[in-house]
């Protein structure tokens, strides 16, 4: 996910000044890995978003709640005829037989208000739907933590990834500094002729060139550091200094099952809940074959007038009580596709879980080889550090006493930056495969508890 964000970082950083220039807020926060964690929880955009689905989840089953509680309603109505609707009446009933009387009924005005009040008895559905809400807000909650672990991968791989930026810098400072002052060296020999312009050019041209890899460093540090402040959601004005980041795993072993590891990541309980819903949908399309029963009833009031406000006709009152039962009977068979689509779905669901549990012992043994690939290759490095140093200190010796030419000491100052280079980039990995061994194991989070 860091590539993701790549560009977004390299935009951000065109909206800040240079890092020699210095914060504009003037104010430098100190930040440790879990300090830049706990922010971000606290203020990333995603993660608050993720809260405010949970807490959709919470308002949704209150939804799935009122149905099942009384609904009250109450109505009004005015109904003004300019012309009474007509009837036909036999003519028999006014000692007309045989001919047809158009008789009016009713008055001018109808008007009416009440009262209904009605409750859910039985509905299968009802209750598998109240058992889905409460397992949907168990869905969001996991979807908040699964955007918190992706959020604490994030942060620890940008925050790490800074560091090692910042450590190749103390090292190009260090060597910048040695050929300075061998600069100067070379620059007071020769003006006394004893040594040749070409070698004074030679150190310049070194010189030269390490500040060119100290400024590409400066900008890819202060584009790391905006980078990082983006996944914590702080301002880009507000500068950090980072402090070195520790990572532990002595709550862990190298030896965790792949199958526990699985059980303990957010992604496997997600894809678990997912298919607990899409049994509860298959349940919910079952339900539909059964009855629903009700009862209701309804109280009011009303009067038909000529005229709207003659009180000398009065309003009459008006009250039912009933239940109602439906009962389905036939529907083309469209609840059976659809239940065997539910199972189809939840067939799919499966298929995924047991592809991500061979997809975390493949994760898990990665990274398991990664640490132990680095561990050695640390060890190395290490040592050829050293040696890089003593060649370099040996060299130097010999070139001051004029027993080694320029090129070699050259050549030995080179060789010992990339030795510390390459130590530093061993140290990322190592730090990388312990976060990708935390993430893989299910523990990601500890790095914040």
């Amino acid at each position: 996910m860091i590539k993701k964000y790549f560009l977004v970082g390299l935009m951000l950083f065109c909206l800040k000044p240079a890092f020699a220039q210095g914060p504009v807020s003037g104010e430098v926060k100190a930040l440790t890995l879990q300090e830049s964690i706990q922010y971000a929880l606290n203020n990333n955009q995603d993660v608050q978003k993720a809260y405010y689905d949970e807490q959709i989840g919470k308002q949704q089953i209150r939804e799935a709640k009122s149905n099942g509680l009384p609904q009250l309603s109450a109505n009004s109505g005015l109904d003004y005829f300019p012309a009474l609707p007509t009837q036909i009446l036999p003519g028999a009933l006014a000692g007309q037989p045989g001919t047809d009387i158009p008789v009016q009924f009713g008055k001018d005005y109808n008007a009416n208000a009440n009262v209904q009040l009605t409750q859910l008895l039985f509905n299968k559905s009802y209750f598998v739907g109240l058992e889905a809400a409460r397992t949907t807000q168990d869905l969001y909650r996991l979807r908040r933590e699964m955007v918190q672990e992706d959020l604490i991968y994030n942060i620890g791989s940008a925050y790490l990834q800074a560091l090692q930026t910042r450590e190749q810098f103390n090292t190009i400072e260090a060597n910048l500094e040695r050929l300075t002052q061998l600069e100067r060296i070379m620059q007071l020999q020769y003006e006394n002729d004893l040594v040749k312009k070409v070698d004074v050019n030679r150190i310049k041209v070194s010189k030269t060139n390490l500040e060119n890899q100290r400024l590409s460093l400066n900008t890819a540090f202060e584009q790391q550091k905006n980078m990082l402040k983006f996944f914590m959601g702080m301002p880009l004005e507000q500068d950090v200094a980072l402090e070195d980041a520790t990572i532990s795993l002595e709550k862990l072993t190298a030896t965790v099952d792949a199958a526990t590891a699985a059980a303990n990541k957010t992604q496997f309980q997600l894809l678990n809940t997912q298919k607990q819903l899409l049994n509860l949908q298959e349940k919910n399309i079952r339900a539909g074959y059964y009855p629903t029963l009700s009862a209701y009833g309804q109280y009011g009031y009303q009067t038909q007038r000529n005229e709207l406000f003659d009180s000398s006709i009065p309003f009459f009152k008006s009250s039912v009580v009933g239940l109602k039962l439906s009962v389905p009977i036939f529907d083309g068979f469209r609840k059976d596709a659809q239940i065997k689509q539910a199972q189809l779905e939840q067939k799919k669901v499966e298929e995924d879980i047991e592809k991500f549990t061979t997809n975390t012992a493949v994760m898990l043994t990665n990274a398991v080889k990664q640490l132990e690939n680095s561990e050695n290759a640390i060890r190395t490095q290490e040592q050829n550090v050293d040696l890089a140093q003593e060649v370099y200190e040996t060299t130097n010796q010999l070139y001051k006493e004029g027993l080694s030419p320029l090129t070699d000491l050259l050549d030995a100052e080179v060789s010992l930056r990339e030795a510390k280079t390459n130590l530093n980039n061993e140290v990322l990995k190592f730090k990388i495969a312990q976060l990708s061994y935390l993430q893989a194991a299910g523990e990601i989070e500890s790095l914040v508890k």
